[in-house]
């Protein structure tokens, strides 16, 4: 029979074993290992955070999830909790995903559908260069160029839907713009290249028979993309946007730079000022030479480290339930 194999003593139809090469044992072994150390890695930072904020969240004398107050500087009167933080971090993020998700789609479709190949390739490389901008720069351009130019428009919100709580005058003057809202455009600035730059990669592998089959039986433009780009890119289009959320949660030094701080506590509107749970922790590098109120930040630390992992979990299952359809 044609095909039939043959095993070292010549008998016919016997399957010879598969031969394992010293390469392939040693790049499983390598790639394995690699796994496996980012996994240690992180469960290694989880450990280390959980055991330096125990001391300090037993001896805490408010609520940790409930308190706005975070007095620190006495290590035998620890008063501190997260929901200013929790609040303030939130709300950023949101203005950042909900400015920069729409327009990060926009850019990508035009790089990929609309713009010929001699300017996708350099606008391309243009949004990418977004990328490498310093966090500080970021930051020095927020709080001199965009707070200012947004303080008009944000006074305009202030007087016109201060009836809605997001809008209700803050806990800081609108003067200078150091507010959450100032705080969530520029984040979604630094999102862009983030989300634009997946996305984009993710709608150039829709399959080119399912947009020419589109094409000849007559849909437009806009109906190849609603039919077949956006139902194929849709799950990278949102694990895109929650990495780009991850990189909003965490941003430091742009936050610390924009954001006012206010006495009062955080409510929830745009026009407050406070503090991130980065930015807080930033802020506070000085107060790090004992153990007690030291433990207080790195407990603040690991409430934004559960939560990007939340944050990212989140995003798997949508996209896992989206690319399963």
């Amino acid at each position: 029979m044609i095909g039939a194999m043959t095993s070292d003593s010549g008998q016919p139809g016997a399957r010879t074993a598969a031969v394992r090469r010293p390469g392939d044992t040693i790049f499983r072994t390598l790639t394995t290992g690699a796994g496996l150390a980012i996994v240690i890695a992180i469960a290694l930072i989880g450990i280390f955070l959980l055991i330096k904020a125990v001391p300090s969240l037993l001896v805490n004398k408010d609520n940790f999830l409930t308190s706005a107050n975070f007095v620190t500087l006495d290590p035998n009167n620890l008063m501190f909790g997260i929901r200013d933080l929790l609040i303030v971090t939130v709300l950023t993020s949101l203005v950042a995903l909900i400015i920069a998700m729409p327009v990060s789609l926009g850019i990508a479709l035009f790089l990929t559908q609309y713009a010929p190949a001699r300017l996708s390739r350099p606008f391309a490389y243009v949004v990418d260069l977004l990328a490498a901008v310093p966090s500080i720069v970021y930051g020095l351009w927020g709080i001199l160029v965009l707070g200012p130019a947004l303080e008009p428009f944000e006074t305009w919100l202030n007087a016109t839907f201060g009836w809605f709580p997001l809008f209700a005058k803050g806990n800081i003057p609108l003067a200078g713009a150091g507010t959450i809202f100032t705080v969530g455009v520029v984040l979604a600035v630094m999102l862009l290249p983030i989300i634009t730059s997946v996305s984009r990669e993710v709608f150039r592998q829709t399959p080119v028979m399912q947009i020419e089959g589109a094409l000849a039986l007559g849909a437009t433009k806009w109906e190849v993309i609603r039919t077949t780009v956006l139902p194929f890119g849709r799950s990278g289009y949102i694990a895109a946007s929650m990495l780009g959320l991850g990189r909003a949660l965490g941003e430091t030094v742009a936050v610390l730079l924009i954001l006012h701080a206010s006495p009062t506590p955080s409510g929830v509107s745009l026009f407050d000022g406070g503090y991130t749970f980065a930015s807080k922790i930033a802020s506070a590098a000085s107060e790090f030479s004992q153990p007690l109120p030291t433990g207080a930040y790195i407990a603040a630390g690991l409430v934004l480290f559960i939560l990007t992992f939340l944050v990212n979990a989140l995003a798997r299952s949508i996209a896992g339930g989206k690319a399963a359809k």
